[in-house]
């Protein structure tokens, strides 16, 4: 078993997670901001739709740029 590989797979793996998470926190930050409500208030009122619109955007972004980073880095 090659060390280096096993080393190199991981460098990439937490290399493409914190791309990963730091587009998604600039993908709902942009969305606050062309969005006219206040989701962390919305949020804050136990806005299920508010709710479900957010993870779907998580969700979405994640699996976007998550499948990008990771074929771009291997």
């Amino acid at each position: 078993m090659d060390w280096t590989i096993v080393g190199m797979n991981f460098v990439y793996a937490t290399l493409g997670t914190a791309l990963t998470l730091t587009f998604m926190m600039l993908g709902y930050w942009i969305f606050d901001i062309l969005n006219p409500l206040d989701i962390n208030a919305e949020l804050g009122r136990d806005n299920r739709a508010v709710g479900i619109v957010v993870a779907a955007i998580f969700v979405g972004l994640g699996i976007a740029v998550g499948l990008v980073i990771g074929m771009g880095l291997n």
